[in-house]
C-alpha cells in the first residue's frame, strides 16, 4: 500500500521534537513545558472526539438507541488496559520524584524513556485502528481522517520529543544520545499501528470498540499524566490557554480533513 507512510507522520513529530537538543543550549523552561503538556493534552483529547469516540458511535448506528455501548465498553477497556500497563512497567514521569510501576534498578533515564513510551503505545494504535478501518472499505472513516489523525499526534509529539530529549542531556547524555533516544521513544507508534493494520481483517467487526478502545487509552495518559503537568505550579493558566489552542487545532484539522 502506497499510502503506509501515513503511519511514519507520528514518529516524524517525536524525531523532530528530538532534535531541539542538538540546537538548544540550555533546557526547556518550566512555564515552556506546562504550555506544552497542555498542548498535546488538547490534541489528544481532540483527536479521542472527533477521530475515535464519534466515529465509533457512528459505526454502531445500527444499533439504535444502544449505539453508545460499544463507546462506552471500548473505552472502559482503553483505560483500564493504560492501567494495567501502568502498573506492569517500570517508568518515571518527567519532573517525577517517585517510581512507578515494579520496583527496579533502572537508570532513571531508562525510566523517563518508558514513561514516554508507555503513552506512546496509544497513539499508535489509534493511527492504525482509522488506517485500518479505511483501509478495509469502510465508509465512516477516510483516509483524510486517518491522515489528520496522523497529523494531529505528529504536532502533539514535536513537543513531546523535545520534553524527553532535553532532560536526558540535563541527565549527563550527550547530545547526540539524548536526541537518539528521544526519537526511538516514539518507535512504538508505528510499529502499534502495524500491528493493529495486521489484524484488520479480524478487528473489523469489532471496530467501534477498537476506536473507542484507543480513545480511552489516551483519554488515561492526559488525565494521569498531562493535566497534572500542565496544572502544577503557580500561573497555570498557561497550560489552560495551550490546551484550548490544542484542542481547537485538532478539531478544525479533523473536520477539515476528515
Amino acid at each position: 500500500m502506497t499510502d503506509f507512510w501515513i503511519l511514519l507522520i507520528p514518529l516524524a513529530g517525536t524525531v523532530l521534537g528530538a532534535s531541539c537538543v542538538l540546537f538548544l543550549k540550555d533546557g526547556i523552561s518550566w512555564s515552556v513545558e506546562r504550555a506544552l503538556s497542555g498542548f498535546a493534552a488538547g490534541v489528544m483529547v481532540a483527536a479521542s472526539i472527533w477521530s475515535l469516540l464519534i466515529p465509533s458511535m457512528n459505526q454502531a448506528e445500527g444499533m439504535g438507541v444502544w449505539a453508545f455501548v460499544p463507546a462506552v465498553v471500548g473505552f472502559w477497556a482503553g483505560i483500564l488496559f493504560l492501567l494495567l500497563l501502568d502498573h506492569i512497567i517500570p517508568h518515571l514521569h518527567n519532573h517525577g520524584t517517585e517510581d512507578e510501576g515494579p520496583k527496579t534498578k533502572l537508570k532513571r533515564r531508562t525510566k523517563l524513556i518508558l514513561a514516554v513510551t508507555l503513552h506512546n503505545i496509544p497513539e499508535g494504535m489509534a493511527v492504525g485502528v482509522t488506517y485500518a478501518g479505511w483501509m478495509t472499505g469502510d465508509s465512516v472513516i477516510t483516509l483524510t481522517g486517518a491522515m489528520a489523525l496522523a497529523i494531529g499526534i505528529a504536532i502533539q509529539n514535536f513537543p513531546e520529543g523535545a520534553i524527553i530529549s532535553m532532560p536526558l542531556r540535563a541527565d549527563g547524555l550527550s547530545r547526540r544520545k539524548s536526541f537518539l533516544y528521544g526519537a526511538l521513544s516514539g518507535i512504538v507508534e508505528p510499529l502499534g499501528a502495524l500491528l493493529t493494520i495486521a489484524l484488520a481483517s479480524s478487528i473489523i467487526p469489532f471496530l467501534p470498540y477498537f476506536l473507542s478502545f484507543a480513545a480511552g487509552a489516551m483519554i488515561y495518559v492526559v488525565v494521569e499524566e498531562l493535566i497534572p503537568e500542565m496544572s502544577s505550579g503557580s500561573h497555570s493558566n498557561v497550560g489552560t490557554i495551550m490546551f484550548a489552542v490544542g484542542f481547537s487545532l485538532m478539531m478544525a484539522l479533523d473536520v477539515a480533513l476528515g
